[in-house]
């Protein structure tokens, strides 16, 4: 059953960001991952207006995304993002 990692990212210095970025998609791909949404136009519909960067990623599974989110290859990315934006994270199982 697909499970979807879905972040909210609040982007404090976009040039240090890049670095992220450029290995963040292999490391999503290794992992059988799909990129679904990722920045773009976010409008409310209900609620708070957000203002974040959201992304949303694919997997095959909920084991494969807590796969790829405690990895050793996205841990390092992770540290390529620290000083450069604030992430909230989570993932949610798909329908069957």
């Amino acid at each position: 059953m697909a499970a979807y990692i879905v972040i909210r990212i609040t982007v404090t210095d976009p040039i240090q960001l890049k670095e992220y970025q450029r290995v963040a998609p292999s490391i999503i791909d290794k992992f059988g991952g799909k990129l679904l949404a990722r920045g773009g136009e976010v409008v409310p519909l209900e609620g708070p207006t957000e203002n974040r960067r959201i992304v949303i990623i694919e997997f095959p599974s909920m084991e494969e995304a807590k796969n790829f989110y405690h990895s050793p290859e996205y841990t390092a990315a992770i540290e390529l993002r620290k000083d450069a934006a604030e992430f909230e994270s989570v993932v949610v199982e798909g329908l069957s």
